[in-house]
């Protein structure tokens, strides 16, 4: 297969900012060209923070941010186009992840449950169908750039009786698999999921990937509530707190910690208004670095236990935002003291890239007619192409 250009963008659940790649990608090989990002101004960051759980006015803020998403995608893909000087027209085509709105897999719905401690969450019932809507217009990102654009890429997955999640598996086994040694590519967002890559040699080569649960969604959430921050740099504000055990505990109480994967999440489960409801429903009296140093605990222990479900022994590299908090992965280290740990950067792809990476690999699947998904990960009846093209 001939090489071609492919632009990769992501924005995802902590909502920080839009991240996006220029790759030369064939069959068999991607070479990443050029990087960059746009931060996402904080209207609409707020507004994509609204709707993650019902409100007035949601159809109009939808729409608000379908378009104003889809100028954004389209003005980082012009500057990555000016940044390298590569020709728009020499462009095969943009894969946009888009902006998660909602995500309601089909085993994840929502149904008035309540967790331990009485706090109302969405857990697993009978429904057999789900759903997951991203913004950004690809009409809108097509017209204004003049380059094919490749979106929606969750829904085909969903329609064959998937979760649509985690889409990047499929990039994780293409780029990161090795013959010798199993890995898992842990990916920290605003939501924690893992992939697990056997050795390519051996026996049992079930490619395992899940959603784990919460990681820097809440962690900044609530930095930014009582430090006025959109991160706790380094983790040193966590680091400064001591963990409250009990708090801990009725986090860990939730139910889609126990449940089996296929399983995926997002914001509408793990929001901070669900830390809010547990700390005033229990009465706690913990401080704001407290709190902070167990939401950090939180993340590195249910993601170890993932990690210790799938393989103890594999080798584990790092990527997203959640790479740049050392606390965080001195926690995660301490949990799997025997492990190799590194960043994916240590594979030939730095960590905050990785992502943007498997939308541009994505949209090279779709243009040349191939699958996109995992169905042992996402849970879907079949392979699938992924994703709706609007042509330049």
């Amino acid at each position: 297969m001939e090489q071609h250009y492919y632009i990769g963008i992501m924005s995802g659940t902590s909502a920080d900012g839009v991240d996006a790649v220029i790759a030369c990608i064939s069959n068999s090989h991607i070479s990443l060209l050029e990087t960059h990002s746009l931060e996402i101004p904080a209207p609409i960051k707020s507004i994509i923070f609204d709707l993650a759980t019902s409100g007035q006015d949601e159809i109009e803020k939808i729409q608000y941010l379908d378009f104003e998403l889809a100028k954004l995608y389209s003005q980082i893909s012009l500057q990555l186009c000016e940044k390298t000087g590569i020709d728009k027209n020499d462009i095969k085509a943009i894969g946009c992840h888009g902006q998660t709105i909602r995500h309601y897999p089909p085993t994840l719905v929502a149904d008035n449950s309540t967790d331990a401690n009485g706090i109302e969450i969405s857990s697993k019932n009978s429904s057999t169908h789900g759903y997951t809507l991203q913004v950004g217009d690809p009409n809108i990102i097509a017209e204004k750039t003049g380059i094919t654009t490749v979106a929606d890429f969750r829904r085909r997955d969903i329609a064959a009786g998937g979760h649509g999640a985690p889409l990047a598996s499929a990039f994780h086994q293409a780029v990161f698999s090795q013959l010798n040694n199993a890995r898992v590519i842990l990916n920290t967002g605003g939501i924690a999921n893992i992939t697990y890559l056997p050795a390519k040699h051996s026996i049992n080569s079930n490619i395992i990937g899940f959603d784990t649960g919460p990681a820097n969604g809440l962690m900044d959430a609530w930095c930014q509530l009582h430090l006025g921050k959109h991160y706790d740099e380094s983790g040193k504000w966590a680091a400064s707190g001591k963990v409250d055990e009990h708090l801990l505990n009725d986090l860990l109480a939730h139910s889609y910690f126990d449940l089996l994967p296929p399983k995926s999440t997002g914001r509408e489960a793990f929001n901070i208004a669900w830390v809010k409801d547990i700390i005033e429903h229990k009465k706690y009296d913990t401080q704001a670095a407290d709190i902070q140093a167990t939401l950090t605990e939180l993340t590195a222990k249910t993601i170890t236990d993932a990690i210790k479900k799938v393989n103890d022994r594999s080798e584990i590299y790092i990527c997203g935002g959640g790479a740049h908090n050392s606390y965080l992965c001195d926690r995660i280290k301490s949990y799997l003291p025997k492990n190799i740990f590194d960043t994916t950067q240590a594979l030939g792809v730095h960590p905050d890239w990785v992502e943007a990476t498997a939308f541009a690999w994505l949209a090279q699947r779709t243009i040349n007619k191939l699958p996109g998904n995992l169905p042992k990960v996402t849970g879907a009846q079949k392979e699938v192409i992924c994703g709706g093209i609007y042509w330049a």
